[in-house]
């Protein structure tokens, strides 16, 4: 409506009472309409920081998880988001921190994998024995009960 009522000649003020909105929301709303059209009044998402990495450095980073780490070269038997930041530095000089790694490799179709811990002096069998087995939902009735007839 407001947009509308500037198209029609009124001015800037009137056209924000109309909107309920300041003359600077109103400004920047034909700003946008002048340069985009109707589909520049769509909000957006903001562009935000360029990602750091590039499809290469993704391919790298697949390829390293696949090969998995040398011990005696990058000084770990397992990878670990850190390891794969100090990778990522040595590798490329590219400073990525453990948060937007861990979101490019869930990213890429990898998760965390860890083992379930266990006590070491836990028993062989223990949690199978510890285990409850819940009664079948349906029995049969007892041979000597009467049948429930309507009545």
């Amino acid at each position: 409506m407001a947009l509308a009522s500037i198209y029609e000649g009124s001015s800037r003020t009137k056209a924000a009472a109309i909107g309920s909105v300041t003359v600077q929301i109103v400004r920047d709303w034909v700003v946008k309409f002048n340069e985009h059209g109707t589909a520049g009044l769509i909000d957006r998402k903001p562009p935000g920081q360029p990602s750091r990495l590039t499809d290469a450095h993704r391919a790298a980073l697949v390829q390293a998880i696949e090969d998995g780490p040398i011990p005696s070269i990058h000084g770990a038997v397992r990878w670990r988001l850190i390891d794969l930041c100090l990778w990522f530095w040595e590798t490329f000089e590219v400073r990525i921190a453990k948060p937007t790694l861990s979101r490019e490799v869930r990213a890429l179709g990898y998760r965390k994998l860890s083992a379930r811990p266990r006590h070491h002096a836990q028993a062989q069998g223990a949690i199978e024995a510890f285990k409850k087995t819940s009664p079948r939902a349906w029995r049969r009735s007892r041979a000597g009960s009467a049948p429930i007839r309507p009545t």
